[in-house]
């Protein structure tokens, strides 16, 4: 698991940093502002700038300066990656350096042009915002005075990395990418079980579409397969490939290779032959599945499954795991492509 808290000044971008790193990362977004938000929305308070900072204020004297941290950590999952924002104590962030690999990140800009962001943002609490309010705010929780204020300048003190978001969107994005590069060296499960699936997909002896694919469940695999032909029988690479010619409902016309069994296929046949069930597992694989594969795969019990890139006749796949309520993400929205497609 990857933590990566974001804290600054505000309207310095905290927000940007988080949305950049859930969609081109795929870390998951908690912010300690919405926490207070829902606690406000549960007792009929108005969203105001004000009642956001009393209540946090009162939690923090009443159950220390560390208790929104704590909150969070309550919703986070071991397998997953995180991104916290709105982190204002130094105390938080010593909660959350329980994790091995969490990191602070400040942002910072300057304060005019914070406080135009601030604006163009449209929260309620900001709508009626002016500057010489803004400076006051902040200047009220700069240096913190207690565990009830939060405490920027200490905690830019206390980052691992500082950017400055005061040029373009585009110049922070790649500020963003390469503190994320510099940050996430340990790979998530995703990215893990895709590397082990390359390597499975090495032996696949087809070189038309050279697919692996492996099944895990709790992290841990349980089978692989790779694209082959049954036991004993010829190999594509021995003796070249059978094709068949398929016309679509559609009337579109594909080619497929009819020796060897698909890698999903190998890779369920293998549980069953060591006597391994799949009842709530997860598939890693090239691409979206066949609707072959996808019948099997749904018979199998595998309630999820992960493909690196799209497949160019996936449609009826997408409609048969809709309607089994099994869970499908493509990591790359881009089209595998491989000879005589």
């Amino acid at each position: 698991m990857v933590v990566i808290g974001v804290t600054g000044y505000m309207g310095s971008g905290k927000d940007t940093v988080a949305e950049h790193l859930m969609k081109e990362q795929g870390f998951i977004h908690i912010s300690l502002s919405d926490i207070l938000r829902e606690d406000l929305t549960r007792v009929g308070k108005e969203l105001s700038r004000e009642n956001l900072q009393q209540l946090g204020n009162e939690l923090r004297t009443r159950l220390g300066g560390h208790i929104l941290a704590e909150r969070a950590m309550g919703r986070m999952e071991k397998d997953k990656n995180y991104v916290i924002t709105s982190i204002g104590r130094v105390d938080e962030v010593q909660a959350f350096k329980k994790f091995k690999e969490f990191k602070l990140i400040f942002v910072d800009a300057p304060d005019k042009l914070r406080y135009e962001r601030q604006l163009n943002r449209g929260r309620f609490e900001d709508k009626t915002l002016t500057f010489e309010e803004f400076q006051k705010n902040e200047e009220r929780e700069r240096t913190g005075g207690g565990a009830q204020f939060r405490e920027f300048d200490n905690l830019k003190n206390s980052a691992d990395i500082t950017i400055n978001n005061d040029s373009t969107l585009e110049e922070f994005h790649k500020q963003i990418e390469s503190v994320a590069a510099q940050i996430n060296k340990r790979p998530g499960w995703d990215d893990y079980f895709f590397g082990i699936m390359e390597a499975v997909a090495k032996r696949a002896t087809c070189d038309r579409g050279k697919s692996g694919a492996l099944v895990v469940r709790d992290n841990v695999i349980l089978a692989t397969g790779y694209v082959g032909s049954p036991k004993g029988l010829p190999q594509c690479d021995e003796v070249g490939h059978l094709f068949e010619k398929k016309i679509h409902a559609t009337g579109e016309e594909s080619t497929h290779c009819v020796r060897t069994i698909h890698a999903e296929q190998n890779a369920i046949i293998q549980a069953a032959n060591n006597g391994v069930a799949l009842r709530g597992a997860k598939m890693y694989c090239k691409m979206e599945p066949c609707s072959v594969c996808a019948n099997m795969i749904i018979n199998s019990g595998i309630t999820e499954v992960v493909a690196q890139r799209r497949y160019h006749a996936a449609q009826r796949t997408r409609e048969l795991f809709k309607q089994a309520g099994i869970i499908l993400r493509v990591k790359e929205d881009a089209l595998e492509t491989y000879k005589n497609q």
